[in-house]
């Protein structure tokens, strides 16, 4: 039987998936190492475990102990995964940039988790490093893992995501593209496929505002380059120990609007559905598509599972509180529609009238209006409802079967809050622009600005 002694041993052996949509546009074969097949849903489970078990075996580790580590949340979810198989407590620091979910998955494998700023420099004491470091002196038995510097991190990449992009490839990959944070995924993949083929190129993807692509270009820690940005699990903003510049042939800088909008490409067109880093290394290679070949195999790796970014990049609201998405608004369906001008009409004209305009302009929603001012609504819909009920209609006075108002907005308001206000009772919504002309859009043109994305 092919039962496996615990959720440890299915660490490892991840699907090589290749992208047949996003990289229409490339020369050559791409395909995507998918690492939130590991049990922690990311690849950080790989080093996790390594660093566990070195740790145990340099007697740095023991039987009750505490696992201390400063995380963006994938190390922990590894970290956590070995605590419970192997009997440790867990303590974890992370800042407060990282997703809710993270926070809330490491606690409910059983970790404690402390928030720490994120705008601090590495040695002040109230960053994620520090925090970490004085938690290991005072708690008794305390092991601080620190993948920055663990050399394990890097070496369970050379022991294992190497050697199976190698067989998987058939040995013919050309290039690697793996985003770079501690340097221990780069690094240790890198240095077992560069020995198997020194000829393989390897891109490291970055952030900006993180100081790793300053350094490899320059070998200078340059602290202007640092500043805030919001992508999660790589860039850094000092040189951790598991990097060796020498097996890397060139660094390139992703923004975090970017690889926000590949992230949610790749879900929508290839079904992957991954996190921020995964974005930002697809927008990578898309960035020096001009360097490949035909002949080329490009492998990118894809760290983890989009279920840790709902929040965030998978959240539309999010998105656009921070620019990333193309904002549609009322403006731009106006500007789009061949005839922008409102027919309105007012309390004392019959139905009949308003019928009439129904059928030459082909339209379902007129606005009623009194001195300039929107006080009900006739559609289509209200007047088929009150056709049979009210005798001969179409002699009828606008006032005694007009509906509520439809709802006025701003001239500028994006079009998915549109699209709350229509309902089954409300067809349209009314706004005016800069000079004070007054337009409508129904939900038909609200679809169609939609589907024109």
């Amino acid at each position: 039987m092919d039962i496996k002694n615990n959720i440890l041993e299915t660490i490892g052996n991840t699907p090589l998936i290749r992208l047949n949509r996003i990289t229409n546009g490339l020369v050559c074969e791409v395909a995507a190492k998918v690492e939130y097949f590991n049990p922690g849903n990311s690849i950080k489970d790989r080093m996790a475990m390594k660093m566990v078990e070195v740790a145990e075996k340099e007697g740095k580790l023991k039987p009750g102990g505490t696992i201390i580590e400063c995380t963006s949340g994938n190390t922990g979810m590894g970290l956590a995964l070995a605590a419970i198989v192997k009997g440790y407590k867990c303590i974890f620091t992370t800042t407060d940039k990282q997703s809710k979910e993270k926070f809330d998955i490491l606690k409910a494998v059983g970790a404690e988790v402390i928030v720490c700023p994120t705008n601090v420099e590495p040695d002040d004491p109230r960053s994620y490093y520090s925090v970490a470091k004085r938690l290991e002196h005072e708690i008794p038995g305390a092991f601080l893992c620190n993948q920055y510097d663990n050399f394990a991190n890097r070496l369970a990449h050379y022991e294992t995501t190497g050697p199976e992009i190698w067989e998987q490839t058939n040995g013919k990959i050309t290039h690697l593209v793996c985003t770079a944070g501690t340097g221990g995924t780069v690094t240790g993949t890198a240095m077992y496929l560069k020995e198997k083929n020194p000829g393989i190129k390897v891109w490291a993807i970055d952030a900006y505002g993180s100081l790793l692509t300053k350094y490899f270009r320059t070998g200078t820690v340059d602290v202007k380059e640092v500043h805030p940005y919001v992508s999660e699990g790589f860039g850094e903003d000092f040189v951790p120990a598991n990097f060796d510049m020498r097996v890397i042939d060139h660094f390139e800088q992703v923004s975090d609007k970017d690889g926000a909008l590949m992230a949610r490409r790749l879900a929508r067109e290839e079904g992957l559905f991954c996190g921020y880093s995964a974005g930002s290394c697809l927008q990578g290679l898309i960035q020096l598509k001009d360097s490949l070949k035909k002949s080329d195999l490009v492998v990118c790796i894809l760290h983890d599972h989009g279920s840790r970014y709902i929040g965030k990049i998978y959240n539309d609201q999010w998105m656009l509180e921070r620019g990333f998405l193309e904002v549609k608004t009322f403006k731009d369906i106006i500007t789009g529609k061949n005839n922008p001008s409102v027919l309105t009409v007012a309390r004392d004209q019959t139905v009949a009238e308003v019928i009439e305009l129904m059928e030459k302009y082909d339209i379902e929603n007129i606005p009623v209006m009194e001195r300039g001012e929107p006080v009900g609504s006739v559609s289509e819909g209200g007047l088929f409802g009150k056709v049979f009920g009210t005798p001969d209609i179409r002699h009828v006075q606008v006032q005694a079967v007009m509906e509520p108002a439809y709802p006025v907005v701003a001239y500028d308001t994006p079009v998915e809050r549109l699209a709350k206000l229509i309902t089954k009772d409300n067809g349209a919504i009314l706004s005016r622009d800069e000079g004070g002309d007054l337009h409508i859009i129904t939900k038909y043109d609200i679809i169609q600005s939609l589907t024109k994305r």
